[in-house]
């Protein structure tokens, strides 16, 4: 990977990390078979070394370029205040490289989905319960083993 340019600004591992898993959504970046990249939001959940998110099985943009190539990225943009009359802007921001495949193991899926629903529907875990059986076996969930982050802010 290259360096960073702005150092001084770069975070640690943790830090980094630690952004990664509060974000409340983040941006997915694949390249097709053409090598146009595609990029899009998606919400998701981070575990250990890994990103953890869910999608359809009918397959789709994301499945069919992961299939062409796991290699991925996935930015997450944290707190940010911009500063008009500075010409700037106060952010922190994280990207995770890695490589993402479809999760085979159900108990490792089940447990994905659960951690999603912990973190995006707190109050509703009786209810995710419920809709995770019915959704369940038409959910696919990736898993982005996280090779490298990197982390940027400006406080």
């Amino acid at each position: 990977m290259r360096e960073m340019r702005r150092t001084d600004r770069q975070l640690t591992r943790e830090e980094a990390m630690e952004i990664l898993a509060k974000g409340e959504y983040g941006i997915l970046a694949t390249v097709d078979g053409d090598g146009q990249p595609y990029g899009v939001p998606l919400s998701y959940v981070v575990k250990g070394d890994c990103i953890y998110y869910h999608c359809t099985d009918a397959g789709g943009s994301k499945q069919d370029n992961i299939l062409n190539n796991s290699k991925v990225s996935f930015t997450v943009v944290g707190n940010t205040q911009v500063l008009p009359e500075k010409f700037g802007t106060l952010y922190e921001s994280a990207i995770a490289f890695g490589e993402a495949s479809a999760v085979q193991d159900e108990e490792e899926k089940l447990t994905a989905l659960r951690d999603i629903i912990k973190k995006y529907c707190v109050g509703y875990i009786a209810e995710g319960e419920k809709y995770i059986a019915a959704s369940g076996p038409k959910t696919m969930i990736v898993k982005i083993a996280i090779r490298e982050v990197t982390g940027k802010s400006r406080k």
